[in-house]
């Protein structure tokens, strides 16, 4: 069991953390600028890897499904968990939602996606992608209401859902999946090109915001509401994950792929949402930092589990 782990973290988890630790040192020496790589993230790795992804993945209406059933099944069950916690520490609603955040959102793209390559391949990246594009529409609509509660407009997360062009990518590569059409030999080659910077560039970036998520004001997050987060995103996540795979009667590497991803650490841009809607981000940030470190540990763990 021992030798497993060693084995999973040698193979997976320390190829990983070359870029990350990369980006944390040029955040913390150099004082890297993440807003333009973000750019790039958003608008030009992401949808190129979703579209290149989705055209030559090996999927099935029953994957959509499930997978699908699965990202609300444990949305439901992970938000349940993070309302019981809320009351249970009698938390005011700052951090009652920022507690939602860390719960409900997971890194599943910029860590979960090169995780999921080395460690199913190509195929597990396949069944991956369906998530990340479920996990997109989720923050973008539910994550803002848990952020905002009373100042959520349904029209706004719309907006921002279909302004990110990740979404159109899928989309256009469902759209020409079904319709058996092709694009040309070398528009499709530039887009795998593109695709495959997106690894090294947002591991590059993760680790350049965890340096910066370790701000001043979260140390006046509430020690027991960390404590919390931590547990329920490292403790609580998996077992919630398994029990609604479970239930759903989902099974092979589709079973291994999204019990992974939904027990990634908390997601960067929770922060972000915490911030615009003052959700208490002292204590998102600081459970990001803890979360995406410990992973390194649990996740080799989880890895040899499944």
């Amino acid at each position: 069991m021992i030798h497993t782990v060693l084995s999973t973290l040698l193979h997976v988890i320390v190829p990983l953390s070359i870029p990350v630790i990369a980006g944390a040192l040029l955040a913390r020496f150099r004082g890297l600028d993440t807003k333009p790589l973000l750019t790039l993230y958003l608008y030009v790795l992401s949808p190129a890897i979703i579209f290149d992804t989705l055209m030559n993945a090996h999927i099935s209406s029953g994957d959509v499904f499930s997978t699908i059933g699965f990202s609300l099944l444990n949305l439901a069950l992970m938000w349940g968990i993070a309302k019981a916690g809320g009351r249970l520490l009698k938390l005011g609603p700052p951090e009652a939602a920022g507690l939602t955040l860390i719960s409900t959102l997971t890194n599943s793209a910029n860590y979960g996606l090169p995780l999921v390559l080395l460690a199913f391949g190509q195929l597990g990246l396949d069944k991956a992608s369906l998530y990340v594009i479920t996990q997109m529409i989720i923050v973008n609509t539910v994550g803002v209401y848990f952020a905002a509660r009373s100042q959520f407009s349904v029209q706004s997360a719309i907006r921002s859902v279909f302004a990110l062009p990740a979404i159109y990518a899928a989309a256009l590569a469902f759209f020409l999946r079904l319709t058996n059409l092709q694009l040309p030999a070398e528009i499709t080659q530039g887009v795998s090109m593109v695709a495959a910077a997106y690894s090294p560039v947002v591991l590059t970036v993760l680790g350049a915001q965890m340096v910066k998520v370790g701000r001043p004001d979260a140390a006046a997050a509430q020690r027991s509401a960390v404590w919390a987060g931590i547990a329920v995103r490292l403790a609580a996540a998996p077992i919630a994950a398994y029990i609604a795979l479970t239930v759903l009667g989902i099974t092979g590497t589709l079973f291994s792929v999204l019990f992974i991803l939904a027990s990634m650490p908390v997601a960067v841009n929770a922060v972000v949402l915490a911030e615009r809607f003052d959700a208490a981000p002292g204590l998102v940030s600081r459970c990001i930092m803890w979360t995406t470190l410990a992973s390194f540990v649990v996740l080799p763990v989880l890895l040899v589990l499944v």
